[in-house]
């Protein structure tokens, strides 16, 4: 056989893998990150449910200092909507607020259009520990259609440092306030 046509059979294989690898892995992803801020719960909450406030503590938003944005309805309450046009690492879409369990919550839609289109919620809850102490927990959730499920076997870590590093940012403005 010539050499040449076992590259091509080589360079098949190697891109069937991802394909036949995505049939077998789950659409759904769910990552979870926490942290405990030493303020109390509804100094927490008060701050969170805006999500205006992500500008200083959202590694997704901070990817564009210079991203066009569209805030519709008001902040802090069921309806409003934080659209973004960014650059190619931030992309474009909007968030919404669901849902609001006052003191506790918030269920936000992440609706993403560009680098490629989808859907997401992402909760951030505040749990009591102590008078002065909160834990948050930052979530996102969705699922990946056939073939870009594969993506899912990296999710957790990319999506998951990112959640992290959000989380140790918002825990030094609250803490230093």
């Amino acid at each position: 056989m010539n050499i040449f046509i076992k590259i091509l059979i080589v360079l098949a294989v190697i891109v069937a893998i991802p394909f036949i690898m995505a049939l077998f892995i789950k659409k759904e992803y769910h990552v979870v990150r926490e942290i405990t801020i030493n303020k109390d719960r509804q100094t927490v909450f008060d701050y969170i449910r805006f999500l205006k406030n992500q500008e200083y503590y959202s590694k997704w938003v901070m990817m564009d200092p210079h991203m066009k944005k569209t805030l519709t309805g008001t902040d802090g309450t069921v309806g409003f909507r934080y659209a973004w046009d960014g650059n190619k690492q931030a992309g474009k879409g909007e968030q919404e607020i669901i849902k609001i369990n006052e003191g506790e919550g918030i269920d936000v839609e992440v609706r993403f259009i560009k680098p490629f289109e989808g859907i997401a919620y992402t909760p951030i809850t505040t749990y009591f520990v102590t008078a002065g102490q909160t834990r948050v927990k930052w979530e996102m959730k969705g699922n990946s259609k056939y073939p870009l499920n594969f993506t899912n076997l990296f999710v957790d870590k990319m999506l998951g440092t990112d959640l992290e590093k959000s989380l140790i940012i918002l825990k030094g403005i609250l803490e230093k306030s």
